[in-house]
Parts: C-alpha cells; structure tokens; sequence
C-alpha cells in the first residue's frame, strides 16, 4: 500500500521532531517546515495527503496559510494546532477550510486519530468523486445508443436543452429510455453537481404522492410520526424527474402548478412556504394534449411542463438501432457478469430484427441478457432467445413450414422444432430445456410424446 504523505508546519522545532518520529512509526511520510511560506511552496510543487499547521508563527500564519492553499487549490486535507486556540480560531479555521482543529499540548494517540478521521474522509471523498465521474460516463451523449436519424435528432435536441432551466415533457412508450435521457439531460447539464431526484407519479398511491412530492411535519396525518422532506425539497438547485406525470391526480397537478409557478412548496400539516429552486423534467407514455382536452389533466400544467417537449421513437421504428444496442448490452453484461460472449449469430439478429419489440429497449436489453446466461458457447444463437422472439410474433420461417399455411399445423410444427433444438442444447436434460422454453416440465413431457420426440 502507497505511503500517506503528511507536510508538518511549526516554527518549534521541538515540535516538529516531536511529530516527525510519532507519523514515522506510523508509516507516514513526513516533510517538515518551520514557515509558512516555505510550507505553500512545498504544497506547490509536491503532492500530500494531510497538512498538519500551527496557528502562530511568524510572517505567514497558520489560517494565512490556509486560506492561501484553498486558493491555489491544494486538496490535502488541512488540520491547525495551537497551543493559544479558542473556539473562536477553531470555528475561524473550520470556515477558511480546514478538516480539524487540535489544541496544544495533545497526546499522539489524539493525533493519529485525527488522521485516521481524516484519512477516512478523504476516502469518501475520493469514493463519491469516482461514483460521480461514473455516473457522468453512464449518462454521456455517447451511452444512449443509436445511428438512426431520429435518434440522431433525439441527441441533437439533448445538445441544444441540457443548459436551460426551462422544463422538458419527455413522451414515449414504456421502456423507451425516458428516464436515461433525463439524467443525461441533468448530467450535461449547469446542475449536474446537484441532486437528481425520481418520483414515479404512477407507482405511488393518490394519498402518499403529495406527501412524497412535498413533505410533510410530524402529526399530519395519522402515519405521520415524524416530519419528512418531499422530493422538491430534495431535489432543491438540481433536477426532479416526475416519471409518469400523466398518472397524478388532479389534487396533485394543482399544487405541482403552484409550485412551478411560484417556486416555493408547503409540507402537509404546514403553512409555511420553502422556496425552492429545481428543474422539472416530466415524462409521460399518455397523449397529455389529448387528456388536457378532455379534462384528465389540467391544460395549465400540461403548458407549464410542455416548454420543451421531446418525443422518443419505438424501437420498430428505428430497427437500424439493434445491432448498435445488441453489442453494447453484450459488452455491458460480459462486464456484469463476468462473461465471454463475443456475438450474436446472424441468424439470430435476423430474429431480433423481425421482432417488434412492444417493450422497447427495455425487453431488448432483457432478451441479450437471458441469451448471453443460456448460451453455451462465444456466440448468441436462436436457440437462446425468448420464445415470442423466435415465433411467438416473427415471421414464420417458409423453410421450416414449407406451403403449409393452416395456424394449427403451423404452430405443432414450430413446436415441435423448439422442442428439438431445446433439447439438443442441453443434451437432452429435459429440466434444462423446460426452462429454456418457458413451460413447465409435465407439460414438456406432454408434448415430446404427442409429437414423439424422443431425447
């Protein structure tokens, strides 16, 4: 493991043997300097983990040295001693920057565990900058997949709203990718340092969503056994996704209107306004134009949430897409689950194209998933996809029916196709295959002595 490096700053030289030998013994590495100029040179040019100051010494002081390195931006986490410290130079020194505040005289078990809280910290610190720059990669214009032009037109109006305030009413089928776009939105966005935050306005019930949207203080209403922030308030300076919007009810869209218009939301159970500063994005698989006409939904709100409207097309409309999709799932779970999937068979993506894909990219994702667990060798063939894919929607191979063109015949051919090919894949282990067919293993067995299939 790499060594922490630590910059000791004390105009006692006593004191900084004293510390040199006490974080030696511990396994740091320890530079000392008795001024703070020197000490901002030091911090320049070399990298450290932990920077343990004086308060008191002469030319540059422990907090003018502090405030100089947050403005050169030197990320060590500082920590000041004083044998004269007060709260006031404690609180002082926490406002200018630093991690901790330790009074002099101290003992070196007090030290060390200050480090070891700063250590642990940093590690935080380090952990949620990594899962942040993660999330940034996740939600990058490059990660929504597609070639096709109205994707392309997708990625083009995403370039030209992701710095607008203004919100966005997202409207596609389920599992069209709505809720991806809108944290790419947010994530190339002025806000993406701030909060994200989802509701799902169709998943909540009627009497919890404005609880869940707004809060609500302690003794409300009769679950209320403590007070609770609403999502507005949680997503205060970032963005807040209302998936399903067209779902809330019409008590709901009322006080959504009033808090966009206003900017301010009021907890259940209070009369108190808390001003709130967030982007609404709202997505929907309802024709909310027609919904507002017909009175399902308020016509105010529907043009307060519709400034930017962006529609996301089906997968059968943008099937040039699939192959495009087909190889990043199979990258993104040979990742996850440790697989060695090279492809997809041609064969099998012919299926895959000739699908219409009703759940979107959704049961696209789900299909290469399952396919990449069942497969036995480098490469997805048909034998490993759904059974809807392979003939529950496609089109009938002419070579495996021939002329033939009665549903019922058809159908027991298919079939007893499946059977074979199932059966073929797990060498004849008839409880393997079942599942791999998606029936339950009598009813594997009915149907392999109705067509005399035989292992």
């Amino acid at each position: 493991m790499e060594r922490k490096k630590i910059l000791v700053v004390d105009d006692d030289e006593s004191m900084r043997h004293m510390l040199t030998l006490i974080l030696k013994r511990e396994g740091y590495e320890v530079q000392a300097v008795g001024k703070g100029i020197e000490a901002l040179k030091f911090a320049e040019s070399e990298s450290f983990d932990f920077i343990l100051s004086d308060v008191v010494m002469p030319e540059m002081d422990g907090l003018t040295l502090l405030q100089a390195l947050k403005q050169k931006k030197v990320e060590a986490s500082v920590i000041m001693m004083s044998a004269y410290g007060n709260l006031d130079t404690a609180v002082e020194a926490m406002k200018r920057g630093a991690y901790d505040y330790v009074n002099k005289p101290f003992k070196p078990d007090e030290i060390l565990l200050t480090l070891r809280k700063a250590e642990e910290r940093e590690n935080l610190r380090q952990e949620n900058q990594r899962l942040r720059q993660e999330v940034r990669r996740d939600y990058a214009f490059g990660n929504i997949v597609g070639k096709s032009p109205k994707m392309m037109q997708v990625f083009d109006t995403i370039k030209k709203i992701s710095d607008y305030k203004a919100s966005v009413l997202l409207m596609g089928e389920s599992g069209t990718g709505k809720e991806m776009v809108a944290k790419c939105i947010h994530y190339n966005s002025p806000r993406s340092n701030e909060p994200f935050v989802a509701v799902n306005c169709g998943a909540i019930p009627e009497t919890l969503l404005e609880s869940e949207l707004f809060g609500h203080e302690r003794g409300a209403f009769t679950d209320a056994k403590k007070e609770k922030r609403g999502s507005f308030e949680m997503a205060h300076l970032g963005t807040l996704f209302l998936d399903e919007i067209g779902e809330a009810s019409l008590s709901a869209q009322v006080k959504l209107l009033r808090a966009l218009q206003e900017g301010e939301v009021k907890r259940l159970g209070s009369e108190r306004p808390l001003a709130v500063d967030v982007r609404i994005i709202a997505a929907t698989i309802r024709d909310l134009s027609k919904a507002a006409a017909e009175g399902k939904f308020r016509e105010d709100l529907f043009y307060r949430l519709n400034v930017l409207p962006l529609h996301l097309p089906p997968l059968r409309e943008r099937k040039e897409d699939i192959p495009l999709l087909v190889d990043h799932f199979i990258c993104k779970y040979n990742e996850q689950h440790r697989l060695n999937t090279e492809s997809i068979s041609e064969d099998a993506l012919v299926r895959f194209l000739e699908y219409p894909w009703p759940g979107n990219v959704r049961e696209l994702e789900n299909a290469v998933e399952r396919a990449m667990i069942l497969v036995q060798g480098k490469r997805i063939g048909p034998d490993c996809l759904p059974s809807e894919v392979l003939g529950g929607r496609a089109p009938l191979k002419s070579e495996l029916l021939g002329e033939e063109l009665s549903i019922k015949k058809a159908s027991r051919v298919l079939e007893e196709e499946l059977i074979r090919k199932a059966l073929r894949k797990t060498k004849g282990n008839r409880s393997q295959a079942s599942k791999l067919l998606e029936i339950s293993h009598p009813s594997l067995l009915s149907k392999m002595k109705e067509f005399g299939v035989e292992e």
